[in-house]
């Protein structure tokens, strides 16, 4: 049987779904696919976001040849293939143009990524390469430069999910629509939800249930829950998530590891997503933790990151670990409260410009204008006294920064509060 997945994909521009940022009616991707003057791109983002559906509009819209291959199952020999006939019908009487899609593209090697150069340079084949990899790492550079155009595709929301599964349900073309099953709304959500942000796997688990209901029975939570082997019980209140990760956040702030494992284990049982966790935790790390330890960021990213490659249920222990070092670290908000009293300035004040001394020099016709003084730290042991806020704010004497005596800001306070006793006992000179 065919999965839902497959049989749901749209057909359509206006019918894709989610990354907003780059496709939306009136986007310059939107109107190039429309206008017919797409080209070769990128695709790059996680599994199950859009990537090969829109690939497949491309092409079906451009009204040209289409190719797909997966680069884990071909080569160059396949590549070859493709080359010599799209030029045929390049050069021919036909006049036609070819897409290559190559799903998995970071697959593979140098030497297979350069044989697509010719073909791209004359311009005999379109390119669209797919990948879960940071193209700027896992795709050379010569082909970046002949594709210029690199999208990142994002995980769907849940709203996005939410509103393909309801299509799939009501669908009697493709979907199971002609089955008119029953479903509570709430459930859908959850689904959606649960799926972190793939569309495919929201969508075979919809197929998955609906295939296998007994008679007169529609869609629960309860059916969710076992079709996704997770706890729904998260879901039970609206304001569940909101709640949870607001008392674990305010726990690690106000130092009680044993509460905030507490509301760590809540989350987790209750099947939160770890992702939404994870992202929580590394705000906490900078808002609440901050300079009093600063390797604070390093010690929760890597934590993070453990937990989204082991996945649960041992995913908790790398989070735990997390929350628990976080709740027992000093604490200072004084970034935080820095850069707010910063953006507020410049939300409700004219700001002089960059004083001259720190404007770039390094072009023909600076000095001209004036630029330049700028005295170089490092030529004078590491610090030498000169201006560095916009004028109208160094008159005034603005402090935005204050830090506190927590932790290892208190070495920061110090050294700081050394520089101030300093100041006026150096003069600096013109490094150029």
């Amino acid at each position: 049987m065919i999965p839902l997945s497959t049989r749901m994909r749209p057909v359509g521009l206006d019918d894709f779904a989610g990354q907003r940022h780059f496709m939306y009616r009136g986007s310059l991707l939107y109107n190039a696919i429309r206008n017919h003057t797409f080209e070769s791109a990128v695709f790059h983002g996680p599994s199950g976001t859009g990537k090969t559906t829109l690939a497949r509009i491309v092409a079906r819209e451009m009204d040209a040849d289409f190719m797909e291959i997966n680069a884990s199952e071909t080569g160059i020999k396949e590549l070859r293939a493709i080359t010599e006939d799209a030029k045929i019908k390049f050069f021919g009487l036909e006049k036609k143009q070819t897409y290559v899609y190559i799903d998995e593209f970071h697959r593979w090697n140098k030497l297979q990524q350069d044989s697509l150069l010719k073909a791209l340079e004359d311009g005999v084949l379109h390119f669209i390469g797919s990948t879960t990899e940071n193209p700027y790492f896992s795709i050379n550079n010569a082909v970046l430069s002949r594709v210029g155009q690199i999208y990142e595709f994002y995980p769907l929301s849940t709203d996005d999910i939410e509103g393909i599964l309801k299509r799939a349900l009501v669908d009697e073309a493709r979907g199971l629509g002609a089955r008119h099953i029953k479903y509570d709304g709430q459930a859908v959500h959850i689904l959606a939800d649960m799926a972190g942000g793939d569309a495919r796997i929201a969508l075979d688990r919809l197929g998955f249930i609906a295939e296998n209901l007994s008679d007169g029975e529609g869609i629960t939570k309860e059916l969710v829950a076992e079709a996704m082997q997770r706890q729904t019980t998260f879901y039970d209140r609206g304001d569940d998530r909101y709640n949870l990760l607001s008392a674990l956040q305010k726990s690690v702030r106000g130092s009680d590891p044993d509460a905030a494992v507490h509301y760590l284990a809540r989350l987790i049982e209750g099947g939160a997503d770890v992702v939404m966790i994870g992202r929580r935790l590394l705000v906490m790390a900078s808002e609440d933790i901050g300079m009093a330890y600063p390797q604070a960021i390093g010690i929760v990213t890597s934590c993070v990151q453990a937990a989204q490659m082991t996945g649960l249920p041992e995913a908790r222990l790398n989070l735990a670990e997390a929350v628990v070092f976080m709740a027992s670290c000093p604490k200072s908000n004084s970034a935080y409260a820095a850069y707010e009293a910063a953006a507020a300035d410049l939300r409700t004040r004219n700001i002089d410009d960059v004083p001259d001394h720190l404007k770039d020099t390094h072009y023909e016709g600076a000095k001209d204008r004036g630029y330049g003084g700028y005295a170089y730290p490092h030529s004078f042991g590491g610090w030498v006294e000169q201006q560095y806020l916009p004028d109208n704010l160094y008159n005034e004497g603005v402090r935005y920064y204050e830090p506190t005596d927590h932790g290892r800001e208190a070495a920061f306070k110090k050294y700081l509060e050394t520089l101030d006793a300093l100041k006026g006992k150096n003069n600096g000179e013109d490094k150029g």
